[in-house]
This record gives C-alpha cells, sequence and structure tokens, in this order.
C-alpha cells in the first residue's frame, strides 16, 4: 500500500487499512472491500460503478460505508477507490503531501 501513512492493522478480527487511528478501508471477506466514503462521493460510484460499488446495508451504508467487488473492479478503479477513501481520514499534511508527490 502505497498511500502516505497507511498501516494494515484488523477490526473484529478482519484485516483492515488505517491512518492514524482512522480506518479507511476493510477486508471482511475474499473479492469485497469496504471503503469510507463521504454519503455524495458514495452516490457518484454507485451511478458510474454499478457493477463494482453497493452501500452497505443499514446504518453503515447510509453514512457512506460502500462494498467494492473486486471481480469486475479494473486496477484504475480500485486505486481511484482506495485513494479516495484514503483522503477521507488522512490529515491535511499527508494528504497534501500526496498532491505534492503526484504532480
Amino acid at each position: 500500500m502505497s498511500l502516505p501513512g497507511a498501516v494494515e492493522s484488523a477490526h473484529f478480527g478482519k484485516r483492515d487499512f488505517r491512518v492514524g487511528n482512522r480506518i479507511f478501508m476493510s477486508l471482511p471477506e475474499a473479492g469485497r472491500a469496504v471503503v469510507k466514503f463521504t454519503p455524495d462521493q458514495q452516490r457518484l460510484f454507485l451511478e458510474t460503478e454499478p457493477g463494482v460499488c453497493a452501500a452497505v446495508p443499514g446504518g453503515w451504508g447510509l453514512k457512506g460505508w460502500t462494498s467494492v467487488y473486486f471481480a469486475d473492479a479494473d486496477e484504475d478503479i480500485i486505486d481511484h477507490v482506495m485513494e479516495t477513501a484514503w483522503r477521507n481520514v488522512a490529515p491535511k499534511p499527508l494528504t497534501n503531501a500526496a498532491k505534492t508527490s503526484a504532480a
């Protein structure tokens, strides 16, 4: 994982990825990730990637948590999803540094 400050950890026995102590992605089962989007980001991804993204059922989904299914996703989509979720929890200095290094 090349996102600055990202570390692998675990949440309820499932693999996750965090910045600091904030989870931006978990891997609850093979072939699926759950990522932290804002509700607006979630709506956009559900519209543009309907076979790849689906809202998590219940209250977590209403808050933007979104399932991403790898089978129908290409590498560019996965990279974009992960970076978007990472930016939602990463501190500003890290996101600014990532913008600078990408330029």
